[in-house]
C-alpha cells in the first residue's frame, strides 16, 4: 500500500514537472509553485510580526534603569540559544548559501535564528526582523523546491523567491522586495539572478496579500512625512548633496561596526558572553537615550512628529550608529536596513536646521537612501522601497541620492560575501 502511495506520489510530480499541454498562455504550474510559496511565505512572516509585536509591548513595560538588567538577559538568553541549538549565521551566510551552495538555504538553522532574533529585537536591540524572516522564508523555498525535486537555477531562483517574500512582507513593496532580494546578492555592478525576478514578484505579492491580511495592513505610507513639492531643478543637486553628506555617515558606520568587531573578536570568548556584553552596553545607551531602544519601526515617526534640539540630533545619531554597530558584532541577531533609515532621518533634521528652505522630506529621503545603498549596495530596490515607505512620490531625487551612495561606497563592501570569488 505504501509502495502505491509513493508510486501516485512520484507520478504527480512528474506531471507537475512537464509543461501545461493545450495551454496558450504564459501561466504554466510554476506559477502555481511561485503562490504557494508566497503564501507560505506570508502566513510565516505574519506570524512571526504577531508574536514579535506581542513580546515588544510585555518587554517595552520594562524602562528607566530596568532596561539595563532587562537587555543583559535577553543578550544571556540569546547567546545561550546560539550556543546549544545553533549558529543561525548572518546575511553573509545567506548571501554565500545563494551563490555557492546551489541556492540553497538550510532551515536547521530556523530554530536558533527565530527564538534570539526575538529576544534580541524585542527587548530593544538596533536591529530589525527582516534578517530572520529572510533567512526563515529563502529556506522555505530551498525546502519547497527541494520536494518538488528542483535543481539548479530553478532551485536558486525558489530560495531567492522566498527571500523576496519576507523582504515584501516587512516592507509593504513587492516590486522593492523583490528587487531587493535580487540586487543585495550582487557583485561588482552586476546582478546575477535576473531569471529570479518573475517568480520572486509572483511570491512578493501573494506574501504581502496573505501578511496585509494577518496583520490588518493598510495601504499608505509607513513613515508620516509632509508631501513634498518639487520646486525645480536645483531639487536634484540638493538630493545628491545631501547623498554625499549621508554617505560619509555611512562610512563612519562602517568603520565603527569594524572597530566593535576588532573588540569583541579580540579574544575567544563563549557567544553568550559577547551577547551578554553587548546587552549591558545596549540597555546603557538605551537608559540614557530611549529614541535609541528597537529598530527605528516607530521611533522614525516620533523623530519626525517631534523638534529635537540639533545638539540632541547629535547625540541621537552618534549613540545610535554605534548601538547598531554594538548590535551588529556582539552576536545580537536581526537586520540593520530598518535602523539605517533611523539613522537617515535623524541625519535629514540635523542638516535641515542649517539649511531650512530646503524640504525636510527631500532631506530626509536623500539621507535614508544614500546611507542606505552605501552599506547595501541596492541603489535600485532602495529607490522604490522609500517611495513605498514614504510616500515620496517622486522617483529621480531619490534614485539620484541612492546611486551617489552606492557609487561612493567603499570600495570593500560591508557585506562582504557580495565580493566577487572565482
Amino acid at each position: 500500500m505504501k509502495l502505491h502511495r509513493k508510486k501516485k506520489i512520484i507520478k504527480y510530480l512528474d506531471i507537475l514537472d512537464q509543461p501545461m499541454k493545450f495551454n496558450p498562455f504564459v501561466f504554466s504550474w510554476s506559477f502555481l509553485l511561485w503562490a504557494l510559496l508566497g503564501l507560505i511565505g506570508g502566513i510565516t512572516a505574519g506570524l512571526y510580526w504577531i508574536i514579535l509585536e506581542f513580546l515588544t509591548h510585555k518587554i517595552a513595560f520594562f524602562e528607566g534603569w530596568q532596561v539595563i538588567p532587562v537587555m543583559s538577559i535577553s543578550g544571556l538568553l540569546a547567546g545561550l540559544i546560539i550556543h546549544f541549538i545553533g549558529d543561525p549565521g548572518e546575511i553573509q551566510l545567506i548571501v554565500n548559501n545563494i551563490r555557492f551552495n546551489k541556492g540553497k538555504l538550510n532551515p536547521k538553522n530556523n530554530p536558533s535564528m527565530i527564538l534570539s532574533s526575538f529576544l534580541c529585537i524585542a527587548s530593544g536591540g538596533s536591529l530589525g526582523p527582516e534578517a530572520p524572516l529572510v533567512q526563515v522564508t529563502g529556506s522555505i523555498g530551498t525546502w519547497l523546491g527541494q520536494v518538488f525535486r528542483l535543481k539548479g537555477e530553478a532551485l536558486r531562483s525558489l530560495s531567492i523567491a522566498g527571500l523576496a517574500s519576507g523582504f515584501t512582507a516587512l516592507f509593504g513593496a513587492p516590486l522593492g522586495g523583490s528587487l531587493f532580494a535580487l540586487e543585495i546578492l550582487h557583485y561588482k555592478h552586476a546582478v546575477e539572478y535576473y531569471r529570479a525576478i518573475i517568480p520572486a514578484l509572483v511570491a512578493s505579492s501573494f506574501s504581502y496579500i496573505v501578511f496585509a491580511l494577518i496583520v490588518h495592513l493598510g495601504f499608505g505610507p509607513t513613515w508620516n512625512l509632509s508631501a513634498y513639492e518639487f520646486s525645480g531643478i536645483f531639487d536634484f543637486g540638493y538630493a545628491v548633496f545631501f547623498a554625499i553628506i549621508a554617505t560619509a555617515v555611512g562610512w563612519s558606520f562602517i568603520y565603527c561596526v569594524k572597530f566593535f568587531k576588532l573588540v569583541f573578536e579580540k579574544r575567544p570568548i563563549p557567544i553568550y558572553i559577547k551577547t551578554l556584553i553587548g546587552g549591558i552596553l545596549l540597555g546603557v545607551i538605551a537608559y540614557y537615550l530611549p529614541i535609541t531602544r528597537y529598530f527605528g519601526h516607530h521611533e522614525i515617526n516620533q523623530m519626525i512628529s517631534e523638534r529635537f534640539p540639533l545638539k540632541l540630533l547629535f547625540i541621537i545619531l552618534i549613540f545610535k550608529i554605534i548601538a547598531i554597530a554594538i548590535t551588529v558584532t556582539s552576536g545580537w541577531r536581526g537586520g540593520f536596513i530598518i535602523p539605517l533609515f533611523f539613522v537617515g532621518t535623524t541625519l535629514g533634521l540635523i542638516i535641515h536646521q542649517f539649511i531650512p528652505s530646503v524640504s525636510l522630506t527631500l532631506t530626509i529621503v536623500s539621507c535614508m537612501a544614500a546611507i542606505n545603498a552605501c552599506v547595501t549596495r541596492t541603489p535600485m530596490s532602495t529607490t522604490i522601497l522609500l517611495t513605498t515607505l514614504t510616500g515620496f512620490g517622486h522617483l529621480i531625487p531619490i534614485l539620484f541620492a541612492s546611486l551617489t551612495g552606492y557609487f561612493l561606497a567603499p570600495k570593500l563592501p560591508f557585506i562582504t560575501s557580495q565580493k566577487h570569488q572565482d
